[in-house]
């Protein structure tokens, strides 16, 4: 019988390349993982791993085990924590990835309330911008991902991220719209609102890559593409490159509320341009009743901002 432990192990060689690091991640020795995947090849009645020098190799067998292993220990993970709770053990546990600006934003009002309603339940939290979060949550490296994806565009491009979220539980969460961010001198500082196309000769500071690339499509839609002077994925330093009248930019309302834009003005762009703001997880652990109290905080959370 294949034990889930022994797959945790095969996972972390595979992820790794060897017994020694593989150790490492898991906080054991090395004789232990070697001899636990002694146990799983008995188990399997064929070898997983091809043995050259000091990395592993799988082979077709343990590429097949690798491939199911996150939705079996998924699977089991949920299984095991709404066992818990019925039995009234424990409350459970939820480990949380979250973008940035829905972490400084969103995600302290939805633990804050959590907490209070459910003081046994523990989550942890760390960050990851999509698809990366998306990744984490397939791969068994976290319960619940809020994310982000943008809508499509006026010229028929598809929806950001369209069919990727197909085999995941998708709880919308809100609607957050793009706006300008310019200089308090910049001659658009006192506008009502701003065509895109007006911005056409701006120099352009960029966010993360998925929003770079949102940014690209939203510009070539009004007609031209964006002169991209900087990039960063940290939203204080978009803040502040345009604050200090280097370019301009578009940020989302939620990155906006998590920055003080000192120096800067925003302005309503037009078209409008939005961004879904989602909490995901997998089938299995939907029906956590932790996981499940997670997602509806999280959903909460939004009418509270």
């Amino acid at each position: 019988m294949i034990e889930a432990r022994h797959l945790r192990v095969l996972r972390a060689v595979a992820a790794t390349g060897s017994f020694s690091a593989a150790a490492r991640e898991l906080g054991c020795t090395q004789p232990a993982v070697s001899q636990q995947m002694k146990a799983l090849e008995g188990s399997a009645g064929t070898p997983l791993l091809i043995r050259t020098g000091r990395e592993m190799r799988l082979t077709e067998a343990g590429e097949v085990l690798v491939r199911h292993a996150s939705g079996i220990l998924a699977g089991l993970t949920a299984a095991e924590e709404e066992v818990a709770a019925i039995a009234g053990l424990r409350a459970g546990r939820v480990r949380l990835v979250s973008f940035p600006s829905g972490s400084s934003t969103l995600v302290p009002t939805a633990l804050a309330a959590l907490r209070a309603a459910h003081p046994g339940t523990r989550v942890s939290l760390v960050e990851a911008e999509p698809p990366r979060s998306i990744e984490m949550l397939r791969e068994g490296d976290c319960d619940v991902a809020l994310a982000f994806r943008y809508g499509a565009g006026s010229a028929g491009r598809p929806a950001d991220g369209q069919g990727e979220w197909d085999d995941l539980v998708v709880r919308p969460i809100l609607a957050d719209r793009l706006v300008g961010l310019v200089p308090e001198g910049h001659r658009l500082a006192g506008a009502g609102s701003v065509g895109m196309a007006e911005l056409a000769d701006e120099s352009w500071i960029a966010g993360c890559p998925r929003c770079r690339r949102q940014l690209v499509d939203v510009c070539e839609e009004a007609g031209f593409t964006p002169r991209i002077d900087f990039a960063t994925d940290d939203y204080p330093a978009v803040v502040g490159l345009v604050g200090a009248g280097l370019g301009v930019a578009v940020l989302p309302e939620l990155a906006i509320e998590s920055v003080r834009p000192r120096g800067a003005r925003t302005v309503v762009v037009e078209p409008a341009v939005e961004r879904e703001i989602v909490a995901l997880t997998l089938p299995d652990l939907a029906q956590v009743p932790a996981v499940a109290a997670t997602l509806d905080e999280l959903s909460r959370a939004a009418t509270r901002a």
